[in-house]
């Protein structure tokens, strides 16, 4: 019960500042450096009542609770922390309305599913507590990559349709965008990376049963990433094309994460 206040508060300013932030794009403000950091620091007390309810969730006495909810709203937790550290130099602030919606979202499902805290992961080694943080890091950043991906894909259907309303003009220029979108693909193309390596070096079996879906589907991501960001480099990929490929890459990257704790945990209750 102690949690619940703290969320339903965490939850109002997650919506209050995704809901200034949809205000703030349609009205075509989104020069006005003060309204922004208003909402960001609406946001910023959000992710940190987020924060401390999901430290005494997942750390628990038996080991690290990462069942299907905790583990949703710790990615949440930290793509909306990324964004807000991005927001601080670039122009991504916009990615807050979908991604704090989510964070949101995920911190209900936690408070109406309480039961996913008993499913833990004993025996912690620093090892494998390192495979987890890289691996949530680059799902996280992905995340925002295919969110950049998906805002870049309305921009570029207004523009070709001659319809540059208040939406489109308060948003930075195509170009930038689209560079924004491949910064963060280049860093969390680095994190599934080490993602992968520390998992073949730390973990016993990465093909085991359990595993085995989450790694071929992991190792598929990597190569759709590789494959857009070397027909970036020799070929130039922009626009459509770059966008079909993040998003892809960003699906194969979600059901091997989720698609298999849904099966295994919610689905046979393993």
């Amino acid at each position: 019960m102690t949690a619940y206040i703290p969320g339903l508060l965490a939850i109002v300013l997650y919506m209050l500042a995704s809901g200034l932030l949809t205000a703030r794009l349609a009205q075509g403000t989104g020069e006005k450096f003060s309204q922004k950091t208003q909402i960001l620091m609406i946001a910023i007390a959000a992710v940190l009542i987020h924060g401390g309810i999901l430290y005494q969730s997942i750390l628990t006495p038996a080991g690290m609770a990462l069942g299907f909810f905790n583990a949703a709203s710790l990615i949440a937790l930290l793509t909306a922390t990324l964004l807000l550290l991005a927001s601080i130099q670039e122009p991504v602030e916009n990615l807050g309305i979908p991604v704090f919606a989510v964070a949101a979202i995920s911190i209900g499902l936690g408070l109406l599913y309480p039961v996913d805290q008993v499913i833990t992961h004993g025996t912690q080694s620093w090892q494998l507590d390192t495979h987890i943080l890289i691996s949530l890091l680059a799902y996280s950043v992905l995340g925002l990559a295919v969110l950049q991906a998906l805002l870049l894909a309305i921009q570029d259907y207004h523009l070709h349709n001659r319809q540059p309303g208040g939406f489109i003009r308060s948003l930075p220029p195509l170009q930038t965008m689209e560079g924004l979108m491949f910064q963060m693909i280049r860093i969390g193309f680095v994190l599934l990376s080490l993602a992968l390596v520390t998992g073949i070096l730390f973990l016993e079996d990465i093909f085991a049963q359990h595993l085995v879906h989450k790694t071929v589907l992991s190792i598929v991501a990597w190569l759709v990433f590789a494959t857009l960001l070397w027909g970036r480099w020799r070929f130039g990929w922009r626009g459509r094309v770059a966008i079909r490929w993040t998003v892809g890459g960003f699906v194969f990257l979600m059901l091997a994460y989720f698609g298999s704790k849904l099966v295994l945990e919610l689905i046979l209750k393993r």
